[in-house]
C-alpha cells in the first residue's frame, strides 16, 4: 500500500544516531502512560543497532524540518535461531498513519532476509501490536516455545533489578507464563510466504550478504566440530 503522508519508513543507518535519545525518552514516556514495563536500553545500544542496520526507522519532514516518527530495532537470541522486533514506538502525534504496521512490516521482511532460517517471536500486552503479529502469520503459543536464552529474559529483568512493572509474575510463575502474549512466526509453517514489503536493492544485498557469512559461519563450525571429534576417535583408539 502506498503512503503519500510525508512519512519515510526505512531501514536506519549511523546518520540516524541522532535521534535516539529521543527514541528513547518516547519509549519510556509510552510504557509509564501504559502502566507496562520494557526492556531497558541505552543510547550505544541503540545506535549499535542502527550502524549494524539491525533498525528501522520511520522520519517526516524533510531537512531541517525532519523529525523522528517511529521506531523498530531487531535482536537475535539462541545461536541466532529467534529473532525479535523489539521496542516498537510511534509519536503520539503520528498515530494516524498505520506507522505501527509499516515499521513492523519493514523489520519482519527485513528479519525474514537476514535470518531467513530463524523463528520470529514476541511479547506484547498490546492488542494492536498482536493484530499486525497475526496479520505477519505470527501465532499465539507457550512461553516454552520461545528462545531458552537467558540474555533475552534478563530484559524483563532480574530478581535484583526488574526492568517491567510485570516482573513478579513472570518469576512466580516460572517464567511460564506473564501478563503479555507469546507470539511466533516460523517460517516452516509459512512456505508459500510472500514478504509484505519490497526494500531497496541495497539494502536486500546487504541483508543476502549478512545472511550468507552466517551460512558460511556456521558451516565451518560444523566441519570443525567434526574434525575435532573424529581426531578424538582417533586418539581413543590409539589407547
Amino acid at each position: 500500500m502506498e503512503y503519500n503522508d510525508g512519512i519515510r519508513v526505512v531501514v536506519a543507518d549511523a546518520s540516524h544516531e541522532k535521534y535516539v535519545d529521543v527514541i528513547l525518552a518516547t519509549i519510556t514516556d509510552s510504557a509509564k502512560k501504559r502502566g507496562s514495563g520494557i526492556a531497558s536500553r541505552t543510547h550505544e545500544y541503540l545506535a549499535t543497532k542502527m550502524k549494524e542496520r539491525k533498525a528501522v526507522i520511520a522520519l517526516a519532514g524533510e531537512g531541517d524540518e525532519e523529525e523522528f516518527a517511529g521506531f523498530c530495532y531487531i535482536e537475535s537470541w539462541g545461536n541466532k535461531e529467534y529473532v525479535a522486533n523489539s521496542g516498537l514506538i510511534v509519536v503520539e502525534k503520528f498515530r494516524r498513519h498505520h506507522l505501527a504496521t509499516r515499521i513492523k512490516q519493514t523489520a519482519f521482511t527485513l528479519s525474514r532476509l537476514r535470518w531467513p532460517h530463524a523463528k520470529l517471536f514476541g511479547l506484547t500486552s498490546q492488542s494492536a501490536v498482536m493484530k499486525i503479529n497475526t496479520a505477519l502469520g505470527y501465532v499465539p503459543v507457550t512461553f516454552a516455545e520461545l528462545t531458552d536464552d537467558e540474555a533475552y529474559w534478563k530484559g524483563c529483568g532480574t530478581p535484583e533489578h526488574p526492568c517491567c512493572v510485570n516482573y513478579d509474575i513472570l518469576q512466580r510463575t516460572g517464567r511460564r507464563y506473564c501478563v503479555c502474549t507469546a507470539m511466533l512466526y516460523d517460517p516452516a509453517a509459512h512456505p508459500d510466504e510472500k514478504l509484505p514489503v519490497e526494500l531497496p536493492e541495497d539494502v536486500v544485498k546487504m541483508a543476502r550478504e549478512a545472511a550468507a557469512r552466517k551460512e558460511i559461519f556456521a558451516t565451518c563450525k560444523k566441519s570443525a566440530l567434526i574434525g575435532i571429534d573424529k581426531i578424538k576417535g582417533i586418539l581413543w583408539q590409539k589407547k
